[in-house]
């Protein structure tokens, strides 16, 4: 994770000479590539663990945006990338996994930026990720991450399509989630952005404690919906608030659907998301 840390840092210090809504902004056209390789089996059974997926069988839905990013991270330091890394959200994610793939088969990792489009709040641009093994594509992922900024047309922007919506549906379970999860999802991903750190660092951002991490939420969703290793083909979420460290969140579904949610005990609502399932 050594290059990771370097993106972090490099991504600090070029943030504050960036200009998000620039008029003329591009980004940058090249593709950043990891050679072919199986997931580490440590690092994939810490994973496992911590989001709630199974020991064995084949890689959880979520894994290879894991496995990649530290090429996002550097793709989105560079000088470049139009759009400060520092105070970006991750505001939603689409994952296909075109057949389940086997936990030792040897994966190809591709990033790329794909564009930017305004939002009512600032920026918002989309990355894409694709696995591929031989040649094939057997995963792929599009994420949207905000820059917030003054808009001149606040409310009238164009933004992305709306994801699931946002209904009340029946709890299913609850978790306790303990102050350190984000250092420790932290540790086993890579992504140790200080909002979820600790709350002295989350601070720093406008949040009053660590918040968990997006894609945590997702995967603990994934782990729970998925009731057999593997038949989770697509996935679509949107990040709604963030969910402050610690807390007792519940996962709803719809009984024999597709639909979930995480929200507080107060209602508040922080996920919600939609899966197809393999026939």
């Amino acid at each position: 994770m050594a290059g990771l840390s370097a993106s972090l840092l490099r991504g600090a210090v070029t943030s504050p000479f960036k200009h998000p809504g620039r008029p003329g902004a591009t980004l940058p056209t090249g593709r950043l590539t990891l050679p072919a390789a199986p997931a580490a089996p440590g690092p994939l059974a810490a994973y496992r663990r911590i989001c709630g997926f199974p020991e064995s069988g084949p890689l959880p839905l979520t894994y290879p945006h894991v496995l990649a990013f530290p090429l996002a991270m550097r793709l989105m330091t560079g000088r470049d990338f139009p759009l400060p890394v520092v105070g970006l959200v991750h505001t939603w994610i689409e994952i296909s996994g075109h057949r389940p793939v086997p936990c030792g088969e040897a994966l190809e990792l591709t990033v790329h930026a794909h564009e930017l489009t305004p939002h009512r709040r600032g920026t918002e641009v989309t990355m894409v990720t694709e696995a591929r093994t031989g040649g094939e594509l057997v995963w792929e992922s599009r994420s949207g991450y905000l820059s917030r900024h003054a808009t001149a047309a606040t409310g009238t922007s164009e933004e992305k399509a709306p994801g699931p919506a946002l209904r009340t549906l029946p709890a299913v379970a609850e978790w306790r989630l303990p102050g350190d999860l984000g250092r420790r999802y932290g540790a086993v991903s890579g992504d140790r952005n200080p909002i979820h750190l600790h709350p002295l660092t989350a601070r720093l951002f406008g949040f009053p404690r660590a918040i968990a991490h997006g894609m945590w939420t997702v995967a603990r969703c994934l782990a729970e919906a998925d009731d057999q290793p593997g038949e989770l083909r697509t996935v679509r979420a949107e990040f709604r608030a963030p969910v402050l460290l610690p807390t007792t969140v519940t996962y709803a579904a719809e009984p024999a659907g597709d639909a979930f949610a995480l929200r507080s005990g107060n209602g508040r609502v922080h996920l919600t998301g939609a899966v197809t399932r393999r026939s």
